[in-house]
């Protein structure tokens, strides 16, 4: 055997093209949700800083932010379709699993903490008695958010490295 016969792949066809697709799918969507988390937690400091009046001025930024529920769902969806075509093979289904555990936390958090906040302060457009309370439980979900995308996209990796050829 030659040396390029070694570090060529097969021929990708049928199920493990759609293998492939899938994982590349779920690490790509996975990393589009991570970039608006990740936005939040770095910009948290410094909002938290900003005076109440202010911080309702710089919240008209998330206009649309809604949005980002399409590649969340797309994740969802791949990341499901990796643990199906991982069946056979546990070193990449378990991380696919915890990426999965991963995202389920994240939306816990959102639909438990963010979103009442939200709704309480009408999308940050009511000032409240309690609008510090609410900024902070709405700042420090998006954080923990953050850090559960931060893992789901980890595992997605390690997955990506456990697949075999």
């Amino acid at each position: 055997m030659h040396f390029g016969a070694m570090i060529e792949d097969p021929p990708a066809t049928g199920l493990p093209r759609l293998y492939d697709l899938t994982l590349f799918v779920a690490l790509l969507s996975t990393t589009l949700a991570l970039g608006g988390a990740l936005a939040h937690l770095y910009e948290l400091p410094n909002k938290l800083l900003l005076p109440l009046d202010r911080y309702f001025i710089v919240q008209q930024i998330y206009r649309g932010w809604w949005q980002l529920a399409y590649p969340r769902l797309i994740e969802l969806l791949s990341i499901l379709g990796v643990i199906a075509l991982s069946r056979g093979e546990p070193r990449v289904r378990r991380p696919a699993v915890v990426a999965l555990l991963c995202l389920l936390a994240a939306q816990a958090v959102f639909w438990t903490w963010t979103q009442p906040a939200n709704a309480a302060i009408h999308n940050w457009t009511t000032q409240l008695a309690n609008a510090d309370v609410l900024r902070r439980q709405w700042e420090y979900s998006h954080a923990a958010g953050a850090v559960f995308q931060l893992l789901a996209i980890s595992s997605l990796f390690v997955a990506a490295l456990r697949r075999r050829r």
